[in-house]
Formats: structure tokens, sequence, C-alpha cells
């Protein structure tokens, strides 16, 4: 049996798509909330187990993972000790973990946290002496609908603002990933059970700078958007003031440093090992503001 967590997410809806194309056989166990749309779920054709319950509930999990043989946790990367800590209990075959390139960060506040949970995860392995193939896929930042929480926020910046800061020009660069091909991505690693360890980046087809990303934004919404370079130390300094006058409810602080850091990571191995071959951020980005002007406009 699978179990798979975050299955009505933004990469998780396009993992569930995978598994209806591919007439996935084995009984799925989905954990939902009780707010979830399982439309898609109810009307997938496959033996589906809907399960209502919280991440935070350890004895939940627990029982979520009884006669489970492999768990795709897609559900934010902060529940991966709960869910590895059930999986070694029960134990399970194999865990596949959707985590985040924020890992690599140079900012220690962007990084650490995410490093220490990879660290106890591992940890649970080692400390119960368990033989679960652990397998980490890390993407980098998501796109490819209106609800990726990620490029709509720059599309909708772009919409409204003529003139548009860039940090350092815009020179930093970016490899955003569509949701698409991570539910491609997930489904592949899945169907290759001799994938039993190993960490994968699932980055896009290849790198762009931001600047070439905001322009690419504002072709597509048909603007004449005027792109003004601000050095990085002031827009550090401007979301600091901002996060002041807003007593701490505004923090763009660290989003403003990592504006300024590259992002940019390769995933030949991802290619090599399942297959994995993302499209174009052109092609994606299309689509999603295709969707932005028919919800929005």
């Amino acid at each position: 049996m699978l179990l798979v967590t975050g299955i009505t997410g933004h990469s998780g809806k396009y993992f569930l798509q995978e598994l209806i194309n591919h007439k996935y056989e084995d009984t799925i166990r989905c954990v939902v909330r009780t707010s979830s749309d399982t439309l898609l779920l109810d009307n997938s054709g496959l033996k589906m187990e809907k399960v209502v319950g919280d991440l935070t509930d350890q004895v939940f999990l627990d029982s979520c993972l009884k006669d489970v043989d492999t768990v795709m946790h897609i559900g934010t990367i902060f529940y991966s000790i709960n869910v590895m800590k059930a999986a070694v209990k029960n134990n399970l075959k194999r865990a596949i973990l959707i985590h985040t390139t924020g890992i690599y960060s140079e900012y220690k506040s962007a990084s650490e946290e995410y490093k220490n949970i990879e660290s106890k995860v591992r940890k649970i392995i080692k400390d119960n002496d368990s033989s679960i193939g652990l397998t980490i896929l890390r993407p980098t930042m998501i796109y490819g609908n209106v609800h990726d929480k990620n490029m709509v926020i720059f599309i909708k910046m772009v919409d409204k603002l003529r003139l548009f800061p860039v940090i350092d020009h815009g020179n930093s660069l970016l490899q955003p990933v569509n949701g698409r091909d991570l539910g491609k991505a997930y489904y592949q690693v899945l169907a290759k059970p001799e994938i039993m360890n190993g960490d994968y980046i699932l980055s896009g087809e290849k790198h762009i700078t931001m600047l070439e990303m905001f322009t690419l934004i504002s072709n597509n919404l048909g603007k004449k958007t005027v792109f003004v370079s601000v050095p990085l130390r002031l827009g550090v300094f401007l979301a600091g003031i901002l996060k002041v006058v807003s007593l701490g409810k505004i923090d763009y602080i660290e989003k403003v440093q990592r504006m300024g850091e590259d992002r940019d990571y390769p995933h030949e191995e991802a290619n090599r090992d399942f297959g994995y071959d993302p499209m174009p951020f052109a092609e994606g980005l299309e689509l999603e503001v295709e969707q932005y002007v028919k919800r929005f406009k």
C-alpha cells in the first residue's frame, strides 16, 4: 500500500494525475484535511482510502502507516520528522520525502532549519537500525498555476507596477520548476523500486536571470515595464524598515536577501536515474499567465 500526504496540494495534484494516467493498481491511502477538495480523489477510479487528520498528531500518523509499504510525503518538510518516526515504527520499505533546495542557501536563516530536519530524519533511521530506503527530492522554486504562492506573486507585482525594482540589476540566477514536472518526477521515482536511497534536485530545464524572468512575465502580460536596479543592501534596509513599521507583521528581509542569491541547481542525476526531463520555463510561464488573466483580469 502507498500512503501519500499533500496529494491535494499544488504538485500533489499533478502526482495524482500521473497515478490516474498510469492506472496505478495498488491501494493508495491519502491523508487529507476536513477542508481539502477531494473531488479528483473521489473521481480518480483508483483504489483510494481517505484518512482525515493532522500530521502533527504522531498517534494518528502511526495508525495511518499500518500496512503501508511506501510513503510519498509531499506535505511540507516541517512534518518529515513525524512521518519518518511513523514509517520506521511500521517497518516501511521506502520513504520518499519532498524537501527543498532552500537547504543550499548561503543564508543561515533560510537553510539551517532544513538541515536540522534532514539530520534528524537520518538519525531516526540510524538509531532504530532501520533498513528503510530514504529518497529525498528537492524542488527549486515551484510554479505552474495561480495557487503556487511563488510565481503568481511576481505576476501580480509586474501586472500592477510600471516601475519595477530588481535587486542588483536582476543578475541573480533562478531555475524554477513547474508543478507538472514534479508530479511526473514523483511518479517516476515511485515506479522505480530500485531507487531506495539518494538525494535528487528537481529543477527547471535551465537557469535564467531574475531580470529575464520578470521580462518574460511582462511580455506575457502585454506590459511595458521599466526595471530599476536596487542595490541588495538598500533592498534589505528598506525591508527592515517595513518590518519595523508593520511591527514585525511584514518580514521580507530574507526574501530580499535571497533575490540577490543564485538559486540555479543542476538535475543531471535525476535525468540519469529516472529520466527527469522538465519543460522550458517560457512554456510553463505562458500557461500560468493565461490562468492568471482568466481569473483576475
